[in-house]
């Protein structure tokens, strides 16, 4: 057992109750095993705490947001509160609103490599995907988001389509593909983020591309389809009105070719139909350097987002890369009649942006379907990391304890003979 606690001497008295007559303390390490000692000062910055590595065996399932309530907002509301407050403050003396890059508008030159590696493994993690899915099979339930991977649906009664009494609550399973896997969740793009609005009429104007491809584009990636302004001089704002954008420039036509060899790399839309199916020795190779890439998205992306505003709908699940979110009335979610089908903006979190999409975990592809009778028994994971380990991936540590790899799933007859 490791010892917790500060270098305390066993001479000095923290009160006049409370002093140590044992000559086996020594700076606060103990010769007794298990004995702990603890005292009433505060730390110095000079001092550290010894502290016990405890490896979590299992945890709980994510929970699920109501959908007849507002999400919890990422950042605490009284921070917000008080940095809006600054802010007014500022404005009313005319002072300009203190901006570093790239709130002002320029790139931060350390993230270009990270936005590069991001949508090189992107690219990467769509093509594992549609070659995986080939060999292993995935169903997805046509009337709700429900998604299984194994060589059958599984039984739990816990669909929440429109059609669900009719069924008994049973899924209505049809074979998945890329987009069940790897939820698409997709953003405008802008050429100039600081630019004018996206307004409700005008919505059309504008390509609708994944957020992560977006995100990487405004953080330094160039694609010729789809350019965006890079700025050398930075933006100035007073409050929340922009003094000086730099000018107004022109949004240059983008480059079309007959094919879209580059745009189509990075988009999930009919992805199995581009790759064939590998060899069969090749599918743990693929399958490792497949969740080795959405390991690499993910850590990229929320090394991103701690920079580049992104914002979300509070209500929905629409999601906006740019400082400000745009004004197209399209949600249609809780108490939209209010908002007149306005988003409810918000700070993003890296779930949003990129959503883990949990799926049950199987250990045996070929033993028996997984029983509702036994679901507190199983384990879950993204969707992404389950199908690269049935196809042999290594298992990432951070998702064993979700998986409940350790618990032993009994039968059916003696589940109930459990406390």
């Amino acid at each position: 057992m490791e010892f917790m606690g500060c270098h305390l001497s066993a001479s000095n008295s923290y009160s006049p109750t409370f002093k140590f007559k044992c000559q086996q303390f020594d700076k606060c390490r103990s010769a007794l095993p298990g004995v702990i000692l603890c005292g009433n000062r505060k730390l110095r910055p000079d001092e550290f705490v010894w502290r016990r590595n405890e490896s979590t065996q299992n945890v709980d399932f994510p929970p699920k947001l109501p959908k007849g309530k507002k999400k919890p907002y990422p950042i605490p509301f009284k921070q917000i509160k008080h940095a809006a407050k600054m802010e007014r403050k500022l404005a009313s003396k005319g002072i300009e609103k203190p901006l570093e890059p790239p709130k002002n508008g320029l790139l931060v030159p350390d993230l270009v490599p990270v936005a590069y590696e991001v949508f090189d493994a992107w690219k990467l993690l769509i093509k594992g995907l549609s070659q995986l899915l080939h060999v292993i099979p995935a169903y997805g339930c046509s009337e709700c988001s429900e998604v299984h991977v194994a060589q059958t649906g599984h039984s739990i009664l816990d669909c929440e389509g429109r059609t669900s009494s009719t069924r008994h609550s049973s899924h209505a399973w049809v074979r998945g593909n890329v987009n069940d896997i790897l939820v698409p969740i997709e953003s405008y793009h802008l050429f100039d983020p600081f630019g004018k609005r996206i307004m409700h009429d005008t919505r059309f104007e504008y390509d609708r591309i994944p957020a992560v491809v977006e995100l990487c584009i405004q953080a330094g990636v160039d694609i010729p389809e789809y350019p965006s302004r890079r700025r050398t001089n930075p933006i100035r704002m007073v409050g929340r009105r922009v003094l000086d954008r730099g000018g107004h420039l022109e949004e240059p036509k983008p480059l079309r070719t007959a094919e879209f060899s580059s745009v189509i790399d990075f988009d999930t839309y009919r992805a199995c139909e581009r790759f064939p199916p590998p060899p069969l020795s090749d599918v743990p190779k693929i399958a490792q350097e497949t969740i080795d890439a959405y390991q690499t998205v993910r850590k990229g992306v929320r090394k991103l987002m701690k920079k580049y505003t992104v914002k979300a709908c509070g209500y929905c699940s629409e999601v906006h890369v740019g400082p400000w979110g745009h004004n197209a009335k399209l949600c249609g979610s809780f108490k939209h009649q209010w908002r007149d089908g306005k988003h409810g903006w918000q700070d993003a979190t890296l779930d949003e942006v990129l959503p883990p999409n949990y799926v049950w975990h199987v250990r045996d592809t070929n033993g028996p379907p997984i029983k509702a009778a036994l679901k507190r028994y199983y384990g879950k994971a993204p969707a992404v990391v389950e199908v690269c380990v049935q196809a042999g991936a290594r298992i990432p540590a951070e998702y064993k304890p979700l998986m409940r790899l350790d618990i032993v799933i009994p039968d059916t007859d003696e589940a109930g003979m459990i406390a």
